[in-house]
């Protein structure tokens, strides 16, 4: 595996290289074995007869390369490093505006581990890299096949071992992802076309070191994007095969990463031996396009006469992968890939500045979006384009350019004072805009500073990035005013972070339909940035769909994308104007991603919702939040129904107390929109109340008894006992069983004892004035007066089930106010408001309410004013007290005033008689019955003589 040595293509450099081995290593040994394994690599990747072609990831002198290249060959077949499993969604590249992704996602799983769900595998493109123009050359000329020979999306994670990145990613937490552009990719896996950095960090360290370059992108621009940007084909050639074999050899003794690399490798071998095999092409006419890494490759599958069948590819996993093109980002790349910040940016500077110097014509998409069209055109004389220098058929040995290369001392460019002269007043100009105050002296100084940079960095022509640190150290000082430091300035600048767009026709159905059901608003929602919609629902009713669109996207997608300024949606209420802030462009790839999820919004939204209810941490309160959803955002009954049938089920299996709050909340919610808005209730709801009673009856001992259940906790159980109560009564439930659990319960806590107190009010086995003694009792123990505020607390939490009790809250406060003295209240007040807030401050309104309504408006009135529960009370019963002395004459008078009532109720009670001519009673009529009863009587004739 040593490569060819009888070959005399490189015998003058093989020999330069092992002389200086046995120079600087004294002697023969590893050194020469890396030095001399280098340029076998080189001399064996350079003779393969398919013709490889290696490239940097957005590298703008690869793809100047490859747009010469593929003039000049005009190839028959293009083999591409990407995943295979990707090739039909390139023709849809044209609908775009670059830079966008290719993607790959999965959501449900079937052969990996669940909790990796969803999978997502994305390939950025760029027009300034060698990937797209080979794309553009093969889509575009007729009778060239594209054949993508990567490993599949599948076996990207059947080989993935999760840990490990799970460490890179924690490792790369510094990437710029400061900017939301940053995460258009999310947490998907990226496939690294031309890969190409040092695996050993020594080396990289090493080479920025001695390159007087602060990160590996400035190193790449310098030292191998510049140089090869003019150079000829075969130099370009075995110079990256050269810069790959050396990363390869150095790179550390990984053995998951080796493994991974050199399967790729066999793939992709594999793969094209059978496209060859299966058309007969001959390898004269291909090129393969891949990674400078992967083309110094060592396996012994490598080439086209490589050993066959020694690698078994493995069948893909039962996963059904969707594919689509997602938006993507200069930003989004560069942290994806670990590159500077910036570098993209400029490298696509670097690439329309490349374009203009060279005259090469460009491969672009026909209709791409944001280009000129300008397909091939093949011109008479293979290897000749318009705008193209003819250059000579290259060497079939390949030929030796590179020690020619590497002997050539660096080219020095001229200083291009017009270009650095426009970027110090750019910058300036864009610094003040920004907060900055530069002025005309601060654009001196840049210029000055960047020849200055350049020149201790060993150069004369100042880089973009040497530009950058100069317009730092110059404007930046000591601080940043505005939202952009210097740094990001310069960036923008120098082409800024350039955004891609996917188009309609381009885009899932579901995407599509979302277009097409917003398209009455009139607004262009495709365009990145924050668009206002108004919808005047009562003007124009043919909106209300709009709404119900804007209202699922606001549940479904992440926040901003779609935001109500003016407008509510809650059940049994809707608004009759609504105001939007719609930002869709913006978060284009999370509507896309709702496209891999189904083909509507409501297909997507019920199977959220069942997702969310059937889980396995789904709680009662979860199961009826998405209730609630089905009934506000799809009006489905029957998907209510069904999650409502299953609250049933999760509250019944429930051993705690966590979720009453949320569950009384939402409890109440629906139960008043269903008594408002359905003739009958659902049965579920009722069942839930049946079951919720007795549940919660069951768990409330304990609960008052465990010290993890909280005061707000309990208080939302006693909530839905005693306002479901007449429900679960009328349904069939049993009082006693609540009875019994009050009493059962023994709380220690102060706060817990106070909830205890009011509901058994509430129950009528505590009176208030039992409780109001209660309280002073409290207030008179100065061992309990420390704890009064939590006491306190309980009674707040107790306006929840028993909102009666405001008063008594109320009273309880003023008196601990007006009983302690300053020593003592001062002290605990902080703990008393801190309580409050903390615990009770939904309830503190309504107890504000009873205060307000108890105390005198007016500051003068407050000096007379005396509390209600210090006034004194006149006794309503006190006439009923009272027992006169038996007065029969008294009680008799009535009769003869009275004659048919008494003739009536003698009639009633079987007496008869009749009544004299003085108009007296007969003894055996009404006289009778006052002389039976005389008590009676009297008490009759008190209660009249009283009203």
């Amino acid at each position: 595996m040593s490569g060819p040595q009888e070959s005399g293509t490189f015998a003058a450099l093989r020999g330069q290289l092992q002389d200086a081995a046995a120079t600087f290593a004294d002697g023969p040994g590893a050194l020469e074995g890396i030095l001399l394994g280098m340029v076998d690599d080189v001399d064996r990747a350079a003779r393969e007869p398919l013709e490889i072609f290696p490239v940097c990831h957005h590298s703008p002198a690869s793809a100047l390369a490859m747009a010469r290249r593929l003039r000049e060959k005009q190839p028959k077949v293009v083999y591409l490093e990407l995943c295979e499993d990707m090739a039909p969604l390139l023709t849809e590249l044209r609908n775009c505006r670059l830079p966008v992704a290719v993607q790959a996602f999965a959501g449900d799983l079937d052969g990996f581990p669940a909790e990796w769900a969803p999978l997502s595998v994305v390939a950025p493109v760029t027009e300034a890299s060698a990937e797209y123009q080979a794309i553009a050359y093969a889509l575009d000329t007729p009778g060239v096949e594209l054949v993508l020979v990567d490993r599949s999306s599948d076996h990207v994670f059947q080989w993935d071992r999760r840990d490990e990145r799970a460490q890179e990613a924690s490792a790369e937490a510094g990437t710029p992802a400061d900017q939301p552009e940053a995460a258009l990719h999310g947490e998907a896996v990226g496939v690294e076309i031309g890969d190409l950095r040092p695996r050993f960090a020594e080396l990289e360290e090493h080479l920025l070191r001695h390159g007087k370059v602060r990160h590996w992108s400035e190193w790449w621009h310098q030292y191998v994007e510049v140089p090869l940007g003019t150079s000829d084909h075969d130099t370009y050639r075995q110079v990256m095969f050269l810069i790959g074999s050396l990363f390869r050899r150095l790179a550390p003794g990984d053995g998951d990463r080796v493994r991974v690399d050199e399967d790729r490798e066999r793939y992709m071998w594999t793969r094209m031996r059978e496209h060859l095999a299966a058309t007969g092409t001959d390898p004269e006419d291909c090129l393969y396009v891949c990674g400078a890494f992967h083309a110094a490759s060592r396996v012994e599958e490598f080439g086209v006469h490589g050993s066959q069948g020694a690698f078994t590819i493995s069948p893909r996993t039962a996963t059904t992968w969707q594919y689509g093109l997602i938006p993507s980002s200069h930003a989004a790349i560069e942290a994806q890939f670990g590159l500077a910040p910036g570098s993209v940016s400029i490298a696509s500077t670097e690439w329309t500045k490349s374009l203009k110097r060279t005259r090469v014509r460009p491969y672009r998409l026909a209709g791409q979006a944001g280009t000129k069209a300008s397909p091939a055109k093949k011109t008479p004389g293979r290897g000749t384009a318009a705008g193209v220098a003819v250059t000579p058929a290259p060497d079939p040995a390949g030929g030796d350019r590179l020690t020619g290369f590497l002997r050539r001392p660096p080219v020095l460019d001229p200083l291009d004072e017009a270009e650095l002269l426009g970027w110090s007043v750019d910058i300036v100009r864009a610094a003040r805009r920004n907060g900055y105050l530069a002025s005309t002296a601060d654009a001196i100084a840049v210029f000055e500073t960047s020849i200055l940079l350049a020149g201790m960095r060993d150069r004369a022509k100042p880089t973009p990035y040497d530009f950058q640190d100069a317009a730092v150290t110059c404007i930046e000082k000591d601080s940043v005013p505005g939202r952009r430091d210097v740094r990001r300035l310069v960036e923008i600048m120098m082409g800024g972070d350039r955004i891609g767009q996917v188009g309609y026709e381009s885009l899932p159905p579901l995407a599509r339909d979302v277009y097409d059901r917003l398209a009455p608003l009139e607004l262009n929602l495709q365009q990145r940035g924050v668009r206002r919609a108004l919808l005047d629902l009562a003007a124009r009713p043919e909106l209300r769909a709009c709404s119900d669109v804007l209202w699922m996207l606001r549940r479904l997608m992440p926040h901003g994308a779609a935001r109500p300024i003016m407008g509510e949606r809650r059940l049994g209420e809707r608004s009759i104007q609504e105001s939007w802030d719609l930002a869709l462009g913006t978060h284009q790839r999370a509507l896309i991603e709702l496209g891999y999820e189904g083909v509507s919004l409501e297909q997507v939204l019920e199977q959220r919702l069942r997702r969310e209810a059937y889980g396995p941490q789904a709680t009662t309160a979860t199961v009826l939040a998405a209730v609630e959803d089905a009934t506000l955002y799809l009006g489905s009954r029957r998907l209510a129904d069904e999650l409502g049938t299953h609250a049933l089920k999760v509250l019944s299996a429930e051993r705690s107390v966590d979720g009453a709050p949320e569950v009384l909340r939402r409890v109440r919610a629906l139960l008043a929109y269903y008594r408002t808005n359905e003739p009958v209730l659902p049965a579920w709801i009722e069942a839930f109340t049946k079951t919720g009673y007795a549940h919660y009856c069951t768990l409330l001992p304990t609960a008052f008894r465990d010290e993890d259940a909280t005061v707000g906790q309990v208080a939302a159980m006693l909530g839905f006992l005693f306002s479901m109560e007449s429900l679960a009564l009328s349904l069939g439930c049993d009082r006693t069983q609540l009875e019994l659990a009050v009493a059962q319960s023994h709380p220690d806590d102060p706060a817990k004892t106070a909830l205890l107190w009011a509901a058994q009010v509430q129950l009528g086995t505590l009176s208030r004035s039992e409780l109001r003694a209660r309280c002073a009792a409290l207030l008179d123990n100065p061992l309990v007066v420390p704890s009064y505020p939590r006491y306190l607390s309980g009674f707040v939490h107790a306006l929840e089930p028993v909102p009666g009790l405001a008063d008594v809250v109320v009273e309880a406060v003023s008196n601990a106010f007006g009983r302690l003295p300053d020593a003592v209240l001062l002290p605990w007040l902080p703990l008393l408001i801190t309580t409050l807030r903390s615990g009770a401050a939904d309830l503190a309104p309504l107890l504000i309410r009873e205060a307000g309504r108890i105390f005198p408006a007016r500051l003068p009135a407050l000096d007379a004013w005396i509390p209600p529960w210090r006034a004194p009370q006149p006794d309503p019963f006190a006439a009923r007290r009272t027992q006169p002395e038996p007065d029969a004459p008294r009680g008799a008078a009535l009769l003869p005033a009275h004659p048919a009532t008494c003739d009536a109720v003698a009639g009633l009670l079987g007496c008869d008689g009749a009544w004299t001519a003085a108009a007296g009673p007969s003894p055996a009529g009404g006289a009778a019955l006052a002389a039976r009863h005389p008590a009676t009587a009297n008490a009759l004739d008190s209660l009249l003589a009283g009203t």
